[in-house]
């Protein structure tokens, strides 16, 4: 499937399932590597992240916990630029170290929702790893310690993104076609 059709947009083959699951096998060595005889928190950011989640915990072969927390800040193709907290987080996380799992970061707004969420935990190290981070609209003076895959700043849907409710089952990252930009 070449292209598909989400509501009234449609959306071009972007990245294949073989390159995502190549760059979450990184991410997940990458992270194991940096906490070697730690037992890390994994938290993902919902709806989003749930099969990047899924899959980096599958790859990860050391002991590890999973959370999740839900954020929200897209409607349609757009960043609202207002980031609420819907589900918080139940788990004791004071003294270990937490990594945020987030299928991407653009703008940086739902990454310093995160930031202010996680200030006061007195976590041991707090690290964020992203699938998809795109440079160009990234507008905070936040560090992110692990980075899948830098891309355009153009709207994608797949692997956990959607639009407007549909994509997120999609095995494939597409974007969306440029005739609808």
């Amino acid at each position: 499937m070449n292209t598909v059709k989400l509501h009234d947009l449609s959306f071009k083959t972007f990245i294949e399932e073989d390159e995502i699951n190549s760059i979450v096998k990184s991410l997940a060595n990458q992270v194991a590597k940096d906490c070697e005889g730690e037992t890390p928190v994994f938290i993902g950011i919902l709806n989003g992240s749930f099969m990047f989640l899924s899959d980096f915990a599958k790859s990860y072969k050391d002991n590890c916990e999973i959370s999740f927390v839900k954020l929200a800040s897209y409607e349609g193709t757009s960043s609202t630029e207002k980031v609420k907290q819907l589900v918080g987080l139940n788990e004791n996380i004071e003294g270990r170290t937490v990594v945020i799992l987030e299928d991407i970061i653009d703008t940086g707004n739902t990454l310093q929702e995160i930031f202010n969420i996680f200030k006061d935990k007195k976590v041991k190290q707090l690290k964020i790893a992203t699938l998809f981070f795109k440079p160009a609209a990234f507008k905070k003076d936040l560090h992110i310690d692990y980075i899948g895959k830098s891309i355009p700043d153009k709207f994608i849907v797949g692997y956990g993104l959607d639009y407007n409710g549909l994509g997120r089952n999609l095995p494939k990252v597409y974007q969306l076609s440029t005739t609808q930009q």
